[in-house]
């Protein structure tokens, strides 16, 4: 005879309670046949009239003359939880066609970012978005939790940092282990038993650590992986460069940062009377990674590369990454080309795709190339025979940005944090911006990548596409109205399309409201993902896209190479399972672009600990129920302003997005730069509460 769980009711005791009811819809079942189909004994009966209390407060179930009916509308969907710096969280379900469920904080304890969960869905929240409550764990993301560890009371506490709900663990310590208290450490999800001391967060090297774990990164390979490396052989056999066209003689460079050493693109150009021969030749990995090695095993299992301030964590290790497969200059080396033939309006005229073999001149930088335009002597004299290409480059770069802008691509041109080091450590932020040579770059990748989309469905084979769905009416309802507030305009919801968002961007283009409504822009799009059903691309207005330039830090790339070699040489399609690839690099990805941004975060947020007091310029980017999320302009990171901060008489209007004064005239609005100071700042958790300047609190008082 089984028992409930005494704390509370797991998955599978929900599992067979759903399954007592489904079997007895329209019929209810009386408490005594819910017992004896649980298997549960009269010591039980107790604890069972409490579930079933709770459940039917919360409207799962009715009671009707002694006999409990499930809710028609109960549901229960799988899928992968992801939690809200708010404290609430969703279940993204793994059927596709389902919406994402809302979790409140209450239903969602215990519950880790990434853990695969089973929740009941039976209503709709107050947005009409559906809404429920986690039954259970079906996987759990990490097995080891982390968290700052705490004395209470002489015992040792764990305080999650991971959770939605983040009340102190009890843990277990073993003899020896003696761990500060305020020191980040993990314990066992299950045993809570300690399992690493990380060290304070502030301590070098710290920060890495933690957003590895967190993010479960990969930082070496396996020794079956090595092995298998070490066995490539350095040189090409004669046999291979017979089946490839010999691009050598080809004048081909790479353009890439200041700092990058896994080369994985390259470009050439010529001209033919009016129109432009465009190359763009790419590593041919699927070369040295044969499909279901144990190289391409550890590959998938990573998704893509890691990019830290000072540190990359490679999809594929360093001798493929960084030599065999990198275009170094003045090396031979395999590749993938892509040869477009180019109209003076930016039209692909003809594509041609084949395996090659290149030399590169040279290998070039943004910045030397940016210079060469800008008609820098010292750099124009150094590269003056690559000078006449380049400027061919950047006319034909321009054509085809033209071109892709006037279909209503989405330009955004953000300004990135980029840290600076010194000696011992990160000392300062500065914003990266982009240039026409990034541009040129981004123009040439995009049209090969479309290139190589549109032929293959032309040639009816399986793709792996780069899809970005369009967006949803509400968000696009929200954007309008909060764009309104500026005297800009939009069609209404249903009909906007990516061109009325380009136009927009284009007219806020050097104003100062400028990186205000970028910002609202990007969060008001979805996300993009990898797909086996061609669904578009909104933000660059394609209506076929995939990746395919980036093979050596992207896994989704490698395959578009496996199937584009398919093709090319008649043999039917690849029997690959791209639904279950495009799922597990769509997540890896989220999770790379999250650890890179999480890491970022905390060293700002660690500068910013020494500007504690100090009056610094922001911008209203968020009005919540209980305060302002002002973006700091220097530091590229929001904070939170308490409403108790304004001077009153006040009054919040939030949902219009507006801190009004009683009579009615705005205080604050998003989009307005203000003065704040820092009052506390925790780099860990990523947290920061601003406060006004003095001064410029006794003005808000004596205006309001």
């Amino acid at each position: 005879m089984t028992s409930i769980p005494k704390k509370k009711p797991d998955l599978h005791f929900y599992r067979r309670l759903l399954s007592v009811f489904n079997q007895n819809r329209g019929q209810g079942v009386s408490l005594t046949r819910l017992s004896r189909e649980l298997g549960l004994g009269s010591k039980d009966r107790p604890y069972l009239r409490q579930v079933l209390l709770q459940l039917e407060r919360e409207k799962v179930i009715m009671r009707l003359k002694r006999r409990y009916f499930l809710n028609p509308r109960v549901r229960v969907v799988q899928g992968r939880f992801t939690t809200s710096s708010k404290g609430y969280g969703f279940v993204i379900p793994k059927n596709k066609k389902r919406s994402d469920v809302f979790i409140p904080a209450r239903f969602a304890q215990g519950i880790v970012e990434g853990d695969v969960v089973e929740a009941m869905v039976w209503r709709r929240g107050s947005r009409g978005r559906p809404e429920g409550k986690i039954l259970g764990i079906v996987e759990r993301k990490r097995s080891r939790l982390i968290g700052e560890f705490q004395l209470r009371g002489g015992q040792p506490f764990i305080q999650p940092v991971d959770m939605v709900v983040k009340e102190p663990w009890p843990i277990k310590l073993s003899r020896g282990e003696k761990p500060q208290e305020g020191m980040l450490i993990t314990v066992d999800r299950e045993t809570r038993e300690l399992q690493e001391i990380f060290g304070f967060p502030d301590d070098p090297g710290v920060d890495r650590r933690v957003i590895i774990e967190r993010y479960s990164l990969r930082t070496s390979f396996p020794r079956s992986v090595r092995a298998e490396v070490a066995k490539i052989p350095a040189v090409v056999s004669s046999a291979e460069l017979k089946k490839r066209r010999d691009l050598r003689h080809w004048m081909t460079v790479t353009i890439d940062g200041e700092t990058a050493r896994d080369f994985d693109d390259a470009v050439s150009l010529k001209r033919d009377k009016h129109d432009y021969l465009l190359g763009v030749h790419i590593a041919d990995v699927s070369y040295y990674v044969p499909l279901g090695s144990e190289l391409d095993k550890e590959a998938y299992q990573r998704g893509t590369s890691v990019y830290f301030s000072e540190e990359v964590l490679p999809m594929l290790p360093e001798r493929l990454s960084n030599w065999l497969c990198s275009l170094r200059p003045q090396e031979d080396k395999l590749t993938m080309s892509v040869i477009l033939r180019i109209d003076s309006q930016g039209r692909i005229k003809e594509a041609d795709f084949f395996p090659s073999i290149i030399r590169t001149a040279a290998r070039l930088t943004y910045n030397s190339v940016y210079k060469i335009f800008q008609g820098d002597p010292e750099e124009t004299q150094k590269y003056k025979t690559l000078r006449p290409m380049l400027m061919d480059m950047r006319q034909c770069a321009r054509l085809l940005r033209k071109a892709r802008l006037a279909e209503g691509s989405l330009d955004f041109d953000l300004i990135e944090p980029e840290l600076i080091y010194g000696q011992g450590g990160p000392v300062a932020v500065i914003g990266f911006e982009t240039n026409e040579a990034h541009h040129l770059i981004e123009d040439f990748m995009l049209a090969a990548n479309e290139a190589v989309a549109t032929f293959l469905t032309q040639k009816k084979y399986p793709l792996l596409y780069r899809i970005h769905p369009s967006p949803s009416v509400e968000s696009m309802d929200k954007l309008k109205k909060i764009l309104a507030h500026l005297n800009i305009s939009l069609p209404p919801a249903k009909r906007i399309r990516s061109q009325d968002l380009q136009r927009v961007l284009e007219e806020v283009k050097s104003r100062p409201e400028e990186k205000f409504v970028q910002v609202q822009i990007l969060r008001s799009l979805k996300l993009a993902v990898y797909s086996e059903q061609n669904r578009g691309h909104f933000g660059l207005a394609k209506d076929l896209y995939t990746h395919f330039t980036s093979p050596i830090r992207r896994y989704p790339d490698l395959v578009v190479h496996r199937l584009l070699k398919r093709a090319l040489a008649h043999q039917p399609p690849l029997p690959l399972p791209l639904s279950e690839i495009a799922d597990h690099c769509s997540e890896k990805e989220r999770r790379a672009e999250e650890a890179e941004r999480d890491l970022l975060r905390w060293r700002i947020f660690r500068l910013l600990k020494d500007k504690l007091g100090e009056e610094i310029e922001g911008m209203i980017v968020d009005i919540i129920p209980d305060g302002l999320i002002v973006e700091l302009n220097e530091y590229f990171v929001d904070g939170f302003l308490p409403y108790e901060e304004i001077p009153h008489p006040v009054r919040v209007r939030w949902k219009e997005k507006a801190v009004l004064r009683r009579q009615g005239s705005p205080v604050y609005e998003l989009g307005d730069i203000i003065k704040v100071v820092i009052a506390l700042v925790d780099p860990f958790r990523q947290k920061m509460v601003l406060a006004l300047p003095l001064k410029e609190k006794k003005r808000k008082h004596k205006n309001g």
